[in-house]
């Protein structure tokens, strides 16, 4: 069995070793590198309702593609992976700007993520692991924003961070 790890990192994001993926994510959470990918097709963003079997927010609505750089992966890379990994998509991404934040989500598990948001445009097909991801869709900003102020409790918390951000 592989067992996933996450690169642990103080606040300026100097790593400061390996743990375990879910340990990370258990109560006392642990800060640790993380990726957010947006992908944009004109004025539509692509976003994704998590799969039922993830730890956190599972079926909430999330940005296209989030997760965690391996041990001595750039984030570049780590975004440009997961993207084709969970979304089936190649395209060039920016990194735009980070996010430090910290949310609790049941009595057992969270996120603690030192987190870089990559921007992206793509048209064509989208081919999602439904291990990943249970469900997918483009939405304008300005129907996802109004979604959200109705809605808030259906989108991870990360997500509503980086749209204000954007």
């Amino acid at each position: 069995m592989n067992i996933e790890e996450v690169v642990l990192v103080n606040k300026k994001g100097k790593p400061k070793g390996l743990f375990k993926k879910e340990e990370a994510h258990r109560y006392p959470t642990k800060l640790h590198k993380a990726i957010s990918v947006l992908i944009f097709d004109k004025d539509k963003t692509l976003i994704q309702k998590r799969a039922k079997n993830k730890k956190t927010w599972p079926m909430y609505w999330a940005n296209t593609c989030c997760s965690h750089p391996r041990n001595k992966e750039s984030f570049q890379k780590a975004a440009e992976r997961r993207l084709f990994e969970e979304m089936g998509i190649k395209t060039k991404l920016k990194r735009v700007f980070k996010i430090i934040y910290e949310s609790k989500f049941d009595n057992n598990y969270g996120e603690n993520e030192y987190d870089w948001v990559f921007l992206g445009e793509y048209k064509g097909k989208v081919d999602p692991d439904p291990n990943e991801i249970s469900e997918h869709k483009w939405i304008s900003l300005k129907d996802l924003k109004n979604d959200i102020d109705d809605n808030p409790n259906i989108y991870t918390p990360w997500f509503k961070m980086i749209l204000e951000r954007i």
